[in-house]
């Protein structure tokens, strides 16, 4: 970022949902209301403000294109050999499978049964048609935590940002954990 690779964009969590909305129905942008007047909406010249079509006055609505990712990368607690991935009442991750071409999921463990035929599972299970690859990584997600099974770990993440402040800081903490990773992928 700081040499000019990557742009960064302000957003907002509904307007980044909006836009994946938008790539998972299939539509160019998605109207969101929110923005009017932010200064977030002031920055973006991509997301724009137009007169709502359906309003018989004047009514601004904010139009944000839609986000087509290439990959979406997450942790979760549970997957089943078929390939379907539970993820509770995180319906954001759903949003991000479905808007995007490439699913990878990272999970704690692999269930033997089909999680779909689990009535009380199945409701929070993202369907093994929208992953491309899972892996086994136990405590995949620390040091943040996982709803269900570790809480975060905030001196970790106290260390990681002091660490951080500095390149070198960053590669001392980095070189702690590359190469020490175990996990198994699983085939289907």
């Amino acid at each position: 970022m700081k040499r000019g690779a990557l742009a960064v964009r302000d957003a907002t969590c509904p307007a980044v949902h909006a836009g994946l909305m938008a790539a998972q129905k299939g539509v160019p942008f998605m109207p969101i209301r929110g923005l009017i007047g932010s200064d977030v909406l002031a920055n973006r010249p991509d997301w724009k403000v137009i007169d709502n079509p359906m309003a018989p006055d004047p009514d601004p609505i904010v139009l944000i294109p839609a986000i087509h990712v290439d990959y979406a990368v997450f942790h979760a607690p549970l997957a089943d050999r078929s390939g379907n991935v539970w993820i509770g009442r995180r319906r954001e991750l759903a949003a991000m499978a479905y808007a995007a071409g490439n699913v990878l999921v990272t999970v704690e463990r692999i269930a033997d049964h089909d999680l779909l035929d689990n009535e009380t599972l199945a409701a929070g299970v993202l369907p093994s048609l929208y992953v491309r690859d899972i892996a086994v990584a136990p405590r995949g997600a620390w040091p943040y935590g996982l709803w269900g099974e570790y809480a975060t770990d905030t001196a970790e993440l106290r260390r990681y940002a002091q660490a951080a402040r500095s390149q070198s800081g960053f590669d001392e903490y980095l070189s702690g954990f590359v190469g020490e990773g175990k996990h198994s992928q699983v085939t289907r």
